[in-house]
């Protein structure tokens, strides 16, 4: 062990500030808040130096995950609000693959202004998220907003998106969607040209169709790319805040796990955190199990990683 870290010492070293920040910013929070879970600390038993009241939580065991495992709306109404968190979750992430791949596919065809298209597209990533939503909130405005403008001119309804029903939740959606696609079309776009073209000009000669391509040659040349933005995207979007709470505030249609954790974490009178703590460790779980059964299917189809 001397002669490997006499050998190594730099190695270790040079990784040693990462480790202690990464330590200090992510390990000893999380720490924190999963014994947070274990008590019932809240905005009246937490310290408060300037009021100079001690702490005075006590320990109360699993009773927090039982809450709002089995409670109903006093606790979030959990199993309502994972499964909204679910369509909201893998509706973007599909949408997100399906047009991102579709314009991959585009971008990768010889055209004229194939660079200027390109930068167009990658626009909406490259503009800040909070002034794409409040420029979406906007045209998804109920009384002055583009859309309903020109529904109501066609003789459509002219409804409210972003409103108390489950509008608000498809109109974050398109938000989202709006926000994620250049991110998988760049990615999709590297996958696809990592492809030897010399693949497609065999089954072109052999007489495959333009689906038979798809499905045989670019499908699996982009398994690997696919199997990483996929994973990515559900991490990302499973805990994306600032997209649904930009959009619609605390709106109980387009609750989702996350923003119900910052609800009653930073709103209402007694800030409860140890239910708020709870949720993030349950959000965590949720996305290791999501994690181990994917990467699992993935090394069945060959995919190491």
């Amino acid at each position: 062990m001397r002669a490997f870290l006499a050998r190594h010492w730099y190695a270790y070293a040079m990784v040693l500030p990462v480790v202690v920040v990464v330590g200090a910013l992510v390990l000893l929070p999380l720490a924190q808040g999963l014994y947070f879970t274990f008590t019932n600390i809240n905005e009246a038993t937490i310290a408060n130096p300037v009021l100079d009241r001690p702490a005075s939580y006590e320990f109360v065991g699993l009773d927090n995950y039982v809450n709002v495992l089995t409670g109903g709306e006093s606790y979030g109404a959990f199993w309502s609000t994972l499964g909204r968190t679910l369509i909201w979750t893998f509706g973007c992430v599909l949408a997100h693959y399906a047009i991102g791949l579709g314009l991959a596919l585009l971008l990768n065809r010889r055209m004229r202004f194939r660079g200027l298209y390109r930068v167009l597209l990658i626009l909406p990533w490259a503009v800040p998220p909070f002034i794409s939503v409040f420029a979406w909130r906007y045209l998804f405005n109920s009384q002055f907003g583009i859309i309903n403008q020109a529904l109501g001119a066609l003789g459509l309804p002219t409804p409210v998106w972003l409103g108390q029903s489950d509008l608000a939740l498809f109109s974050v959606m398109v938000i989202n969607t709006w926000l994620g696609v250049p991110f998988m079309m760049v990615t999709l776009l590297g996958g696809l040209q990592s492809i030897p073209r010399e693949l497609y000009e065999a089954a072109e000669m052999d007489g495959a169709s333009a689906w038979q391509r798809f499905r045989d040659i670019t499908l699996p040349g982009l398994r690997s790319v696919s199997s990483t933005v996929v994973l990515l995207g559900v991490i990302w979007t499973f805990n994306l805040f600032h997209v649904i709470f930009l959009s619609t505030g605390q709106n109980p249609h387009t609750r989702i796990l996350v923003t119900y954790s910052f609800e009653r974490f930073f709103s209402g009178a007694s800030r409860d955190y140890a239910v708020a703590s709870t949720y993030g460790v349950l959000i965590l779980s949720l996305l290791l199990v999501f994690v181990t059964i994917y990467r699992r299917a993935m090394r069945r189809q060959g995919e190491v990683w």
